[in-house]
């Protein structure tokens, strides 16, 4: 049993971000999703390469988001994997490593989404 669980507070996304990162990652599907009488997120189950999420959208405006000090690490099964990945997250988002060959990996690159999530595709040296 999964014990610690990513969670995501989205200010009005959730629903739009869990239904993208479900479509850009194979091996992942939308969970369960609860609705606020609003149309907004209450609580939302989802995974992504069989990794277990939940979402929300926040009831209240907040001066905060989502920051790259936190990202999510993804390890990619084949060498195309980073470059589809890299190219659909940051799609209206933005870059903050190229991918590039690493000391310890032949593809790695950081983006940060549209929905502010930051994200870190690996691919490992053989």
């Amino acid at each position: 049993m999964q014990k610690v669980t990513p969670f995501l507070l989205f200010e009005g996304k959730a629903e739009e971000a869990i239904r993208f990162y479900t479509s850009t990652f194979k091996d992942s599907e939308v969970g369960n999703i609860l609705y606020q009488e609003n149309g907004m997120v209450l609580h939302a189950t989802f995974t992504i390469k069989g990794q277990k999420l939940m979402a929300i959208d926040s009831m209240i405006e907040h001066g905060f988001t989502f920051t790259p000090s936190l990202s999510l690490f993804i390890e990619c099964d084949s060498g195309e994997e980073p470059e589809e990945l890299h190219q659909k997250l940051s799609d209206n988002g933005k870059v903050l490593m190229p991918i590039a060959d690493t000391p310890i990996s032949e593809k790695f690159s950081w983006v940060e989404d549209r929905y502010g999530v930051s994200w870190q595709l690996n691919m490992m040296k053989k």
